[in-house]
């Protein structure tokens, strides 16, 4: 095994575990984060939003399904499986993520999932309706910022 895999495995095994500073610890202190609800995160706000979601997870099931890695970089498949905590709806997001490292770090880190699918099972009617526009990808992006930037200010 590559030991690059060995990070992404002890990364979603911390996130597991909602170890959500050993998570950060994994990451370079300038590490660039996006996924289709936090676009654009960087340094300190992308730890802080593993830090709020491992706070918030009451049910939180994290599985890893596939990893590989060489000296470019990595790529995980992981499936996550969590009450949402706004509509109370269940939701099994599959999420392929792609790593850049720096040394024993990482310093990108890209999850890509489909958001309609997401939606459908978290915000229910609505999502499947309307889950697929800009409109709903937007108010998704904003909701989830503002619950970070409140996070922040404690």
């Amino acid at each position: 095994m590559h030991p690059r895999a060995a990070i992404i495995q002890d990364f979603y095994a911390k996130f597991s575990q909602r170890d959500a500073e050993g998570m950060a610890a994994l990451y370079t202190d300038d590490v660039t984060f996006s996924d289709p609800v936090f676009p654009d995160l960087r340094g300190e706000a992308a730890r802080d939003m593993w830090r709020m979601l491992c706070g918030r997870a009451t049910d939180l099931v994290i599985e890893l399904a596939a990893v590989e890695a060489d000296d470019e970089g990595g790529r995980a498949r992981w499936e996550a499986r969590y009450t949402f905590s706004t509509t109370g709806r269940p939701v099994h997001n599959v999420v392929d993520a792609t790593f850049e490292f720096r040394g024993d770090q990482i310093v990108t880190h890209r999850d890509h999932f489909d958001l309609w699918r997401w939606a459908r099972q978290a915000l229910g009617p609505t999502g499947l309706l309307l889950g697929w526009s800009p409109i709903v990808r937007q108010k998704v992006q904003a909701t989830a910022a503002e619950g970070l930037a409140a996070f922040r200010r404690r």
